[in-house]
Parts: C-alpha cells; structure tokens; sequence
C-alpha cells in the first residue's frame, strides 16, 4: 500500500507530465487516507486547474485554505482561478492575501496583469518590476513590462524590456 507522502508525490509528478485525470485520483486516494492535509487539496487543485475544471480547483483550494489560512500559495492560485473566471474582486483579495505572506513572481506577474485590465499602469508596472527582481528570466513578466511600459508611453524602459527578453 502506498504511503500518502507517495501518492503526493506521484500526483506531482503526474501533473507536470499534463497527466491530469491519473494526477486527481492519486490526491483523491491521499486524501481518502488523510483529509484533513490541506497540501494534498492544493496539489490536487492545480491538477483540476490545469486541466481547466475551474470549479473543482476553486472548490480544493476553499478546502485547504479552511484547512491552513496562511496557506498563501493556495490564496495566489485561487487568485488566478478567479480572476479566470471574471471574478476580478475575489482574484484580488486572493493575490493580495497571497503576497501578505510570500511574494512569489508568479502571484506579483498576476497582480499586475489584473492591475493592467483595471488600466492602474503605474501600479501594475511595480508589479512587474518586483516579479522580474525574483526571477529575472521570467519571460511573461516581461512581455508584460514591455507592454505596460508601452501603454505609459515610456518607450524607454519599454525598449529595454525588449531587449533582455
């Protein structure tokens, strides 16, 4: 039998293969071992969330963070389902949470896209600039910085974002 520490990981794995529907059942048999382990819910929404069943991934990540509050990778995933999902004030009360506890250049890049459909450039270029200091080759960040940069009409920046592309 395998342990839950197991069937975690072959759900990890699973689902960076884009093996989605084998990943979801190896955190359905965790969690039927342990269900109140609000990672095995997270892991299990990202699996649901790149497979593109919103709800199901909405639905695990509620679940681990009633589980865990300061689980805050969980807030900046469920960030993005619901900004996926056009529900714009929840995704930002999310990525907001998200970034209280730990500024990851994922949640800034999509704070600041979110900013950038608001048309808040200014604040949505720190966001992008913030995302870039933490992971310099972070190509959306960038196109994004590019693209903010531009919508000022700071060509400039804008053209040297270009370039470290």
């Amino acid at each position: 039998m395998r342990t839950i520490s197991q069937l975690n990981n072959e759900g990890v794995v699973l689902t960076r293969d884009g093996e989605y529907e084998q990943a979801r059942k190896r955190f359905d048999r965790a969690i039927a071992l342990d269900g109140d382990n609000p990672f095995l819910y997270m892991n299990r929404g990202l699996a649901a969330q790149q497979s593109g069943d919103s709800a199901a991934a909405a639905e695990d990540f509620e679940r681990a963070i009633a589980l865990k509050d300061d689980l805050y990778e969980a807030f900046g995933a469920l960030g993005l389902t619901c900004y996926e999902g056009g529900d714009w004030v929840r995704a930002e009360e999310c990525y907001l949470k998200a970034l209280s506890g730990e500024r990851t250049a994922e949640t800034l890049n999509n704070m600041g896209v979110l900013r950038f459909n608001q048309e808040r450039y200014e604040e949505a270029r720190r966001y992008f600039e913030e995302a870039i200091k933490l992971r310099p080759s972070f190509d959306a960040a960038q196109y994004n910085l590019w693209d903010v940069c531009h919508e000022l009409g700071d060509e400039n920046t804008a053209l040297t974002s270009e370039t470290r592309r």
